[in-house]
């Protein structure tokens, strides 16, 4: 990824285009909707009921580590999705961080871009240069307002790390404590800083985990007193001291997040980890490629990518699998699009900016392959719709998670290929590797 497709991807709206070929499965099987259809209801664990709470220390709470050479500062805030029984045990805590987007609603600029690209467009057919100069103007200060942080006032932020609400009260009824924290003010900023942006992104992961260690140790520290109810807005008294189990975290990525969340588990990067955290597992999905492709030898990981999605790289169980001493997994899902993992960014939420990204194929529903490189996915693909696709992804994540961090065995047969999983039309390939150790 260069400085040139990040400046691109945001002025075009189509977000660091970095398609990648697609290697041949291993292992062809279906997705489920619920264990319990596949292994009969005893040996489901009974779900917990979901609270939820968000916090927000200022949009830009956190700078960067003076070492990154990153330049702008970000926030500090987070949704949390908890068991409501939450007193009753020890939880692992899983830190979702969302990708590259649009930073501010802006719907006056967002009309006003996509006017100016059709016509830039059209000058482009004509031949019309001094047009074309005039709304290549305009397509650049409408990027600007939509790409500000923080926001001008009276712009509202486009939520993005809200966009996995599905996937954090899914987690949360498994057992989990999940965060997903906002990273509009690297989006903001990243532009012209792409040897660095995934750094900073890790270092995001680790200033919130640190917070949550504190607070979970102590009692203490900047998260204290700081939650209020997602409902009503107002505070809240949920106490997590003693309740989050720092030494078994998971982390999940999408887009450039998931470039941040493999940047995190990188052989390189696990120093840097706060004391008191141990990160066990990761699962990135649609990841775009870290700078330096830095090796993962040591953590269990998953990538998940879709056929028709433009933007990702599902290289990682390549780059790492002969060298890996914990479990890895590619799971390749036919017909998924980029932005339908993440709820804001998809049609059907009516956000500003929200679309299918999906190139269209030649027949309605379809879209077309971004892999040539695997002639069996050479034609038009089914493109699935954002609820299938998403739960596709809950079953995927809950069943990977519930097995790297509560240790439930019983669910590797699904994650390796081995035991299909029903319901979804054999849409789902993977490929596994055990690892050595």
């Amino acid at each position: 990824m260069g400085e040139a497709d990040m400046k691109r991807g945001r002025n075009r709206r189509t977000k660091l285009l970095l398609a990648a070929p697609l290697t041949a499965c291993a292992v062809c099987f279906t997705s489920t909707q619920a264990f319990a259809a596949a292994d009969g209801a005893r040996t489901e664990p009974a779900r917990h009921g979901v609270s939820e709470v968000r916090y927000n220390l200022g949009d830009k709470a956190f700078p960067p580590p003076k070492s990154s050479g990153y330049v702008g500062d970000n926030e500090l805030n987070g949704a949390v999705y908890y068991p409501d029984d939450i007193s009753t045990g020890t939880h692992p805590l899983i830190m979702i961080e969302h990708g590259f987007w649009d930073t501010c609603a802006d719907a006056e600029a967002s009309r006003s871009l996509t006017a100016a690209q059709a016509a830039l467009a059209e000058d482009e057919r004509s031949g019309d240069t001094a047009d074309a100069a005039k709304q290549e103007a305009i397509i650049e200060a409408a990027s600007e307002r939509l790409s500000a942080w923080p926001c001008a006032p009276g712009v509202r932020q486009i939520p993005s790390y809200l966009g996995y609400d599905y996937l954090g009260r899914d987690l949360a009824s498994r057992g989990f404590v999940v965060v997903s924290v906002g990273a509009n003010g690297i989006n903001s900023t990243s532009e012209g800083q792409a040897d660095t942006v995934y750094q900073e992104r890790a270092a995001l992961i680790n200033a919130q985990l640190r917070m949550w260690r504190k607070l979970s140790s102590t009692g203490e520290g900047p998260l204290r007193g700081s939650f209020v109810d997602a409902r009503s807005g107002r505070p809240s008294s949920v106490n997590f001291k003693n309740h989050v189990d720092m030494r078994n975290v998971g982390l999940v990525g999408h887009s450039m997040g998931g470039g941040g969340v493999m940047q995190e588990i990188a052989d390189s990067s696990r120093a840097a980890w706060p004391e008191g955290v141990s990160v066990k597992a990761a699962f990135a999905l649609a990841p775009t490629a870290t700078w330096d492709v830095e090796l993962i030898t040591k953590t269990s990981f998953a990538v998940m990518w879709g056929t028709c999605d433009q933007v990702n790289t599902g290289e990682f169980f390549d780059w790492n699998k002969d060298d890996n001493s914990a479990p890895i997994a590619q799971y390749t899902v036919r017909g998924g699009v980029h932005d339908f993992y993440n709820k804001q960014w998809s049609p059907s939420s009516g956000q500003v900016g929200a679309h299918d990204d999906a190139v269209p194929g030649s027949k309605p529903g379809t879209c077309e392959s971004q892999f040539p490189g695997a002639t069996a996915l050479r034609t038009d693909q089914k493109e699935l719709s954002e609820q299938r696709q998403r739960r596709i992804t809950k079953d995927y994540v809950g069943a990977y998670f519930a097995a790297r961090l509560l240790g439930r065995t019983r669910y590797e047969p699904y994650l390796t290929g081995e035991k299909p999983f029903p319901g979804t039309g054999g849409v789902v390939s993977t490929r596994f590797d055990g690892g050595v150790g």
